[in-house]
């Protein structure tokens, strides 16, 4: 089999070990910071003391399937990990997973994952180019697909690449073990997505990878597959998973927890002071680009008594000038601030709805802020519904035709101009 592997010589460790010098000990502090894991911490500052010596940067990678088409703040934590490696000087790959996404990633899954279509994926890294480069240096990253190597091995190629892995090794990943013990399906493809991920590597020649703590098995894989290559062995470094607004479950669009990094400042800020004071310090730690003593001394400061709001409302800055803008930022306080004392927003979405009139529930259905009318019955319980200003309290309400601003919860509002049915809207 043909593969990129096979060109050039192989980069093996040498016996000696090389002497650590302050900035590489600086840049190993760096990389850890935050860290789940490093592995192994040894072999990465052995890289990181031959790359000083030889002037040649390491090749760092990070993969990413394009399943959706929207970054949230938790995929920022291991691109903030990645910057700061690219900042250090090293040559930072962002690939992307277009090949592997047809097959679908079963990490950490209970089922099967269904593969994306090839116009979904195109769409999908399209808009993920335009947000990683909110974080990344766009013209110090490399760009690449793997379809490149993965589409030119072929059924023989590919026969030949699964030949290098066992079964055995593959069910020691624990969602393939779950699986198999509750009796859920899985299917063989599955087993080759840790598998052409770990090509990948090889492909590559990378010298670290990076993930979330959910992909360190498929990580594993494409060291193991290094050696087989006669390559040098990737270091792995995977960063913890950022839970979301609830603070129970990892970030996620389909749990609705996520703050993305394109949403409207005043949305980014609202989401991130609705986070408990606890998991503000989770934030503080994944997220912030403060130093860890400046952090330490925040949290010195409110342990003692200082308000916690002040540091909530401090990172939230933080986060909302990185996406957007200092005087963004400055704006969404303002606004927070008004919408805490019963202020209406400035960036309230304008909705038509016809067919006046009508019960409350229905119309909040109407209007985009509730997702059925069970749920607006509940926000009416309790007290979380707002018209003009006033809060809604009988759920057999009928609303007549007219201009108004709903608000549902803390964080919904719209101008509804409500018609009659037949009644230019």
């Amino acid at each position: 089999m043909t593969s990129p592997a096979s060109s050039g010589n192989s980069n093996l460790a040498t016996a000696t070990a090389l002497p650590l010098s302050d900035k590489v000990q600086e840049a190993l502090a760096i990389a850890k910071r935050g860290v789940d894991e490093l592995l192994i911490e040894s072999e990465f500052a052995q890289k990181l003391a031959r790359s000083e010596q030889s002037g040649v940067p390491l090749r760092i990678k990070l993969g990413a399937d394009p399943t959706a088409p929207d970054l949230h703040l938790g995929h920022t934590v291991v691109l903030n990990k990645l910057r700061q490696l690219q900042d250090l000087g090293h040559k930072v790959i962002f690939l992307i997973g277009d090949f592997t996404s047809m097959i679908g990633d079963p990490s950490g899954r209970n089922a099967t994952r269904p593969p994306l279509s090839r116009e979904q994926i195109e769409e999908n890294a399209q808009t993920y180019f335009r947000q990683v480069a909110l974080i990344l240096d766009a013209e110090r990253t490399e760009m690449r697909y793997n379809s490149e190597w993965c589409d030119p091995l072929g059924a023989r190629g590919m026969i030949q690449l699964a030949s290098r892995y066992t079964v055995a090794r593959m069910m020691e990943r624990d969602d393939f073990t779950k699986r198999y013990k509750s009796g859920t399906p899985i299917a063989i493809h599955e087993f080759l997505y840790p598998l052409m991920q770990g090509y990948d590597s090889v492909a590559l020649k990378a010298d670290l990878e990076l993930g979330g703590t959910d992909q360190k098995f498929n990580l594993l894989v494409g060291r193991e597959l290094q050696k087989d290559y006669g390559q040098e062995p990737q270091c792995i470094l995977t960063m913890p998973l950022l839970e979301g607004l609830d603070g129970v479950d990892k970030m996620s669009k389909s749990k609705n927890n996520y703050i993305g990094i394109t949403e409207a400042p005043n949305t980014m800020f609202g989401k991130l002071m609705s986070i408990s004071d606890t998991m503000m310090w989770r934030y503080y730690d994944l997220l912030s680009f403060r130093s860890i003593e400046d952090i330490a001394a925040v949290k010195a400061a409110t342990e003692g008594g200082a308000n916690p709001r002040d540091a909530k409302v401090a990172l939230a800055k933080e986060i909302v000038t990185r996406f957007h803008s200092a005087q963004a930022a400055d704006d969404a306080l303002a606004d927070f601030v008004n919408r805490s004392k019963g202020g209406i927003p400035d960036d309230v979405p304008e909705v038509a709805v016809s067919g006046a009139p009508l019960g409350v529930a229905q119309l909040l259905k109407a209007a985009g802020l509730c997702a059925s009318t069970s749920e607006a019955m509940r926000m009416i319980d309790q007290g979380g519904v707002r018209i003009d200003g006033g809060v809604v309290s009988d759920k057999g309400l009928q609303v007549e035709a007219g201009t108004f601003v709903m608000q549902v919860g803390k964080r919904k509002f719209a101008r509804v101009t409500f018609s009659r049915s037949g009644d230019p809207a």
